[in-house]
Formats: structure tokens, sequence, C-alpha cells
């Protein structure tokens, strides 16, 4: 299936389902969607955006190499994956948007550089910086020990995970107890399964019941089995939840934690090649949007204020390497 189609797909499934028809609309005539009965609020997915724009500082300018500022663009790699909020396309089906594309475009802006977005599979970005393809990748790429002996890392969001139950359920996840005993879903390969299986062993070491673990690898099925009542919640993306809690409203955020578990709090980064001679003229953008305002609005419309940062950081402690 074209990922173009994705969104569309996902938000008909949904509605077929009765998960967005009960309690969350779409309106065709503005491209928004909100949960049922709420008027000022909601999310844009049509093609005109009318995305928030920054204008050039000739300071941080002056920090892009001489190459880039000729060229006049900064080509930058997007997985061609839908996942919104982050990157998706429209409901023309060709226009892509979302928070990422947002971020990059006001970067660019400060820089003083037209945008050239190239969508790829997820593993292609990282070759499109290897070859010196891309100037840089926003991408939701979160920074590792192991990423950052090959690129260089000019923080932006922060990296966070989170638990997601139905509406109403009337519990808070902080640790371990709280899900002991509990079925809560993941997506297998991940770290946050890593963090969930974790989590479990600890309850049963406490003497407490272990975690109910399910597996499922699309958001239309955890999200049909979270209203059914087949599941107490899903762990997954903080983006991807409050997505689903500000478009249909029928779910809520019960936790959220650092993506990099207890040990380090995970940050998502603009990514570039080691010495490109790029991240600090990224660091200095992201601080410029920062201070005027246009990165909270931004995180606002996609409903990620609480993934915020107060700057930059340039190659932060990332996750740690993998024990083989």
């Amino acid at each position: 299936m074209s990922v173009r189609r994705t969104l569309s797909v996902a938000l008909a499934t949904l509605t077929a389902a009765g998960l967005l028809t009960a309690c969350g609309t779409s309106d065709a005539a503005t491209d928004v969607i909100r949960p049922e009965g709420e008027k000022d609020t909601g999310i844009n997915i049509g093609p005109d955006q009318n995305r928030i724009r920054g204008k050039k500082v000739d300071a941080i300018a002056a920090k892009v190499p001489a190459a880039v500022r000729e060229r006049g663009t900064l080509r930058l790699g997007a997985s061609a994956d839908a996942s919104p909020p982050l990157g998706f396309y429209a409901t023309d089906d060709k226009t892509r948007i979302g928070s990422e594309i947002d971020i990059a475009t006001l970067i660019a802006d400060t820089l003083g550089l037209k945008p050239q977005f190239d969508e790829v599979s997820w593993e292609n970005l990282f070759v499109g910086l290897d070859s010196s393809k891309f100037d840089g990748v926003l991408s939701n790429v979160t920074v590792t020990e192991e990423r950052k002996e090959k690129y260089d890392f000019a923080t932006y969001r922060l990296d966070n995970i989170a638990f997601e139950a139905k509406k109403g359920s009337g519990w808070k996840v902080k640790g371990p107890a709280d899900v002991a005993g509990k079925t809560i879903s993941v997506s297998s390969g991940t770290n946050q399964e890593k963090i969930l299986v974790d989590w479990s062993e600890q309850n049963v070491k406490a003497g407490r019941k272990p975690v109910d673990i399910k597996y499922f690898q699309k958001d239309t099925d955890y999200y049909l089995a979270l209203q059914s009542g087949r599941i107490d919640a899903h762990l997954g993306p903080s983006p991807s939840a409050n997505y689903h809690v500000a478009a249909a409203g029928q779910s809520e955020i019960i936790g959220t934690l650092s993506g990099g578990g207890d040990g380090v709090q995970g940050k998502i980064a603009v990514t570039t090649k080691k010495d490109s001679g790029l991240v600090e003229a990224y660091g200095a953008a992201i601080d410029h949007i920062v201070q005027d305002g246009s990165y909270a609005k931004v995180l606002k419309r996609w409903g990620l204020s609480s993934e915020a940062v107060e700057k930059s950081e340039i190659n932060p402690p990332g996750l740690p390497k993998t024990k083989n």
C-alpha cells in the first residue's frame, strides 16, 4: 500500500470501526479532525497548512558552509513512512505535512535557505547522509552513542514514550508497580518493548504480578483493542498517542517516560554527517526559533508541547550502546 494513502486509510478504518464517529469527527470542508463537539480545537490535515514561517538571521546564516550557502538549498532527508503527527501526507494524497516538516522549514528559513525534502526509507536516510546527498535529516532520529560515532546532532525535541488508555480509565502509570497484572500492548522490536519487559521482570522479583504483554504493529489494531477493552493500555511513541487524543478524544495519556528508560532522557535531533560543518548552524537556528516563539507554536498545533526543549544541545549524551 502506498504510504501516501496510509493516513486516509487509517482514518477510514477507525471510522468504520466506530472509533472516530462516536467521539471524533473529520470535517471534509476544512480538512480538520477533532473530538466531536469541540469547535476551537483540532488538527489541520489538509494541503493548505498556512505553515508558520521564519525569517533569515544573517549572523546564524553565516555559520552555514560556503558551498551550501552558494547552492541556496538545504537538502533534507525524511522518512517516507506515514507517521502522524511527525510526517505524513495531507488529504490531497501528495502534500507532505507534519511537525518535522514545519520545524525543518523554520530552520531553513532562519538559515536563509530553501528547504528541499526527499522522502526515502529509514535506512536510506543514513545512506543519504553518508554519501552527502543530504545536508541533514529531520525524521524523529534519536541521539545514540553509536550514531554519534558517524553523525553530529543538534537536538530539537524530547524523545518520550507514553501509556495510552481508554478515556476515563482512572489510573496513572509512574513506575513498574502501576502496570503489574495489567494487559499492555507494544510493537515488537522497539525500545518500549524492552522497557515493558524489564518492568514486568521487576514486578515478578518484587512479588507482584507480571505484565500481560500483547503485540500490535499497526495503530489501528491496538486502538481497536483499546476501545474494546481487550487491553488496558498501549505503550508507544508519545507523538502518536498525543495525536490520537487530539484527533478522536477517545483515549488519554496516563503516563510518560523517556524513550531511553531510566538511564537517560532520549532526545530527537537534526542529524548531519560528522564534521559536515552544519551542526553549529542547526543548533543556533533551533535556539532562535525557540526564543522567537515560532517553535512553540509548531509543537502546539501538532499536540507536542510536552516534548519541547528550552535550547538545542550539540551531541549530548545519547542512548547507550546495546550490549551484545
